[in-house]
């Protein structure tokens, strides 16, 4: 099996015959390598048998919920996910986005608007991004960011993010003190393809500040600028 081959291998997880049919089919078409599975269960097992570059994820399975499954992926690895549901709204868009997802797409859909996110999403998560310096510290070394490993430490002990969270962080603190609108935020974090996807960023702080305050409720790391966005507290100056 070539390099080529593993960077095309997808995961598609949809009980739905007709939806089965016509992804594998673009997909195929397009060159991409498709394992169509019906269950999470089974989504979840020929992931860890294969190695896929990529997942297309139902959030209405037959077995638990999808919501589920992205979350057990995003603990086992961060491969791209694109959640691809009859859940439309508005809510339940940002519900999937926070849960890590790096695409959503809902029901009915355009199989040749998929293949193209699915291009778009690997792209993305490719891209190598020069870093600053090898290792960002901040708070006399208490938070450190790795920019070479993608590792986050906090107060020595390594801390696992989503890719959305650590691009976030990073962002942030490139800069501490200056103030990101939301916006700019999706911009950075996710790209164009989410303007109108604010509120997303709400939820990627949440989950953020979870996992690296030591009080979420009272944020000594990242500050909420009301009105306006987010920032890396201006006082943690870099050590």
């Amino acid at each position: 099996m070539s390099d080529l081959d593993l960077n095309r291998r997808v995961v598609v997880v949809d009980d739905d015959p007709s939806v089965q049919e016509v992804v594998r089919a673009y997909l195929e078409r397009d060159g991409f390598l498709v394992y169509v599975t019906s269950t999470g269960a089974d989504g979840l097992a020929t992931a860890e048998r294969v190695q896929p570059a990529l997942m297309v994820l139902d959030l209405m399975l037959p077995d638990r919920p999808g919501e589920d499954v992205a979350r057990e992926i995003r603990a086992r690895s961060d491969v791209p996910l694109i959640l691809l549901t009859a859940k439309a709204t508005e809510d339940e868009r940002i519900g999937g986005l926070a849960l890590g997802a790096d695409d959503y797409l809902t029901k009915p859909f355009s199989p040749r608007e998929l293949v193209a996110r699915a291009h778009a999403v690997l792209r993305r998560s490719q891209r190598v991004e020069v870093p600053l310096v090898e290792v960002l510290s901040y708070d006399g070394g208490a938070l450190q960011i790795d920019t070479v490993e993608h590792e986050v430490r906090l107060r020595g002990e390594p801390v696992e993010l989503t890719r959305a969270e650590y691009r976030l962080l990073t962002t942030l603190a490139r800069y501490p003190g200056r103030v990101y609108t939301r916006a700019e935020l999706v911009h950075h974090v996710q790209g164009y393809d989410y303007e109108g996807y604010e509120r997303t960023m709400d939820a990627h702080v949440k989950n953020l500040r979870k996992k690296i305050e030591p009080d979420p409720r009272h944020p000594r790391y990242v500050e909420t600028v009301f009105g306006t966005g987010y920032r890396l507290a201006r006082s943690l100056a870099r050590t």
